[in-house]
């Protein structure tokens, strides 16, 4: 059995998590990756533990968390079980915030349906009197 652990370049990070290799420089900078490994040749190497973070991340940052909130995020992370409590409340809080998005996107998915069925009743009602 192999105990090696899967690692990843920069680039095949950036590939496996839609992000830049700029990116992923600028989080690990600004503090939301843990200390990401190096190789022996100083280049930076990513675990899966690290693709998944990151992969995380990008469903907050999709969501709209600022990221302040993703940094709060990351260090309890880094401070242990002990924050979770912490992690639920924030997460709990970012949950509303999407309920309350997905809300008005439906919202504004019934406008477009209704627009769109009064245009084709429109156009409808030209064919007839160009019949």
């Amino acid at each position: 059995m192999n105990t090696k652990q899967a690692s990843f370049t920069i680039q095949e990070a950036a590939e496996k998590t839609g992000l830049t290799v700029h990116t992923l420089r600028y989080y690990e900078r600004i503090g939301l990756l843990m200390p990401v490994g190096r190789a022996t040749n100083g280049h930076r190497r990513y675990s899966q533990q690290d693709i998944t973070l990151i992969q995380t991340l990008n469903r907050w940052r999709q969501t709209g968390m600022p990221l302040v909130d993703i940094q709060y995020y990351v260090n309890m992370i880094k401070e242990g079980d002990t924050t979770a409590g912490k992690r639920r409340a924030l997460l709990e809080a970012h949950r509303q915030s999407v309920v309350s998005q997905i809300e008005e996107l439906q919202a504004t998915l019934r406008l477009i349906d209704y627009k769109i069925q009064n245009y084709t009743e429109i156009e409808q009602q030209q064919e007839k009197v160009f019949a």
